[in-house]
Order: structure tokens, then sequence, then C-alpha cells
């Protein structure tokens, strides 16, 4: 068994509740206390492993006190675990606040490893993942959201972000006018469930197939690094800073962005990222 006083963050199934790990199940088992998002969520898998142990609610909402009381417990020789209701904890949920607290009370914190979407993606996904980026949820709206679209734009590496079922078309579409129609994509959404699903493409293919397939379920997006488009190519023209504003202003208007933008990355032998900010200057 597991010694006690010590906070242990315990990674739980994303979907099949075959994947929880011995260790993770010895550990709730063996714990004072279990903090969990929902505990309604969180009932079904202890029972499911006939895990008797009394539970409390810890979520994004939840006052600094409730944090207090469990780091209280860890310090007078408890075993307190943590679950959020799917994955590793930390990951868009209160699990990081409340490591970050128990290390600044010298409270050790024990990793359990277990399931997180943001990898599963990537291990179905088939980009490059020895690196790669992960924005979690992107903002909703306003400057901030062009702002970390502009970053998956210009990111030389796979990157990997979440989204509600119910706007994955429009950041698809998003992300489709700033990074190009033709960047590699993927969506895997329900991953270790039924209807799990794992959708490779292009934005532009994913972005149509989306809008008349609404998605349902948990929703991952994995975007391939960004490609350099025209550098070099034959169609490439030396320019000066007054012909490259003519031709911005000759093209501005004359189709979608994505597109424009790709045929200005073709005429100036620029990447399409360049393009880009070239007509959203």
């Amino acid at each position: 068994m597991v010694s006690g006083g010590q906070l242990f963050m315990v990674a739980t199934p994303i979907g099949h509740l075959g994947d929880f790990s011995f260790r993770g199940v010895e550990v709730l088992r063996s714990s004072a206390v279990i903090a969990c998002e929902d505990t309604r969520h969180t009932r079904r898998l202890l029972t499911h492993y006939e895990i008797d142990v009394p539970m409390v609610s810890l979520h994004a909402h939840s006052s600094d006190a409730v944090i207090a009381r469990l780091l209280d417990r860890v310090e007078a020789g408890e075993q307190v675990a943590y679950v959020t209701d799917a994955g590793t904890p930390g990951i868009s949920d209160p699990g990081g606040l409340l490591a970050e607290r128990a290390h600044a009370r010298g409270i050790t914190v024990v990793p359990i490893p277990g399931p997180a979407a943001v990898m599963a993606a990537l291990a179905a996904a088939g980009f490059p993942a020895d690196r790669f980026m992960f924005l979690g949820f992107l903002p909703k709206r306003g400057t901030a959201r062009a702002r970390m679209l502009e970053r998956v734009a210009e990111c030389d590496m796979t990157t990997v972000c979440y989204e509600a079922p119910g706007r994955t078309a429009a950041l698809l579409e998003a992300l489709a006018e700033r990074c190009g129609e033709d960047r590699p994509a993927a969506v895997a959404r329900e991953l270790t469930k039924i209807h799990e699903e794992v959708r490779r493409g292009t934005l532009g293919t994913l972005r149509t197939y989306y809008e008349e397939h609404p998605p349902r379920g948990e929703v991952t997006v994995v975007i391939g690094e960004a490609l350099e488009a025209g550098v070099g190519g034959r169609d490439a023209v030396e320019a000066t800073p007054e012909e490259i504003d003519a031709l911005v202003v000759e093209l501005k208007d004359s189709g979608p962005p994505s597109a424009v933008a790709k045929e200005l990355s073709r005429r100036l032998g620029i990447s399409r990222q360049d393009a880009y900010r070239l007509l959203t200057r």
C-alpha cells in the first residue's frame, strides 16, 4: 500500500473504464478522501471498481478554503487523491492550482499517470509528435482568439487543441482561413468510446465534413505543422514594396482569404502565413 501524507494526482479513463491502471485503483482505495470535479461522475468509476472512499467536490468554482482543507488533511498525515472527470489532472481543470498550493506548503505531490485525450489523439492522428504545442480550449472570441489562431498558423510543429462539439465546424473554418485550407489536420472525437472517430484530411475538407455532419462528444483537433507555400516557386517574382502593395490591393477582394493568401504566396514566393499577414495588416 502507498504511504499516507501525500497528495496523489490520479489520471482516470477518458471513456473506456478498462483504461484505468491497477496503480490508480490501488491509490484510490487506500486514500482517506477523493477530491473530484463532479462526485456524480466519479461515483460511476468508483462503483465499477468497488472503491468505497468518501468524495469531496473540487471544481473550477470552488473556494480557496476547499483546497486549504484538503491540504490540511495531507499535512495531518492522510492520503488525499484528486481526479478529474476524465483524463490527467491539471489539463483544463483545477488540478494545477491544487498541486501548486501543495508545493507551496512543502507537500509531496505524486502523479499517477494514465489517459489523456491530447496524447491519445496524437497517437492516432499520425503527425510528428516528438515535439508539439498544446493549446487546450482556444478563446471563444476577440483579440485573444485571433492571437491564438495566428500562433497555430505560424507554428512549425504539430498543434493540438480541444473544442466543444457545437463549435467544431466554426473552429475548423477559422483555422482554414488563417492557416490555409490545405493545411493537414485531424479531428478525434469520443476517444476510447463506442462511437470513437479519428478523421484525417485537410482543414478545408474537415470543415466541410463537420458542417454537414455536426459532431457529438468530446473533440480534439490536431493540426499539422506550418507548410511553406510557394517559397522559391517558378512563379515567384522580385517585387518592390510598392508592387507588393499593388498586388495586395488587386487580389484582396478576389476571393476568400485562404484562396487569396495562397495566390499571393505563389506570386511573391513567400509563405502562406506571411501572405496572410500582408492581407490583414
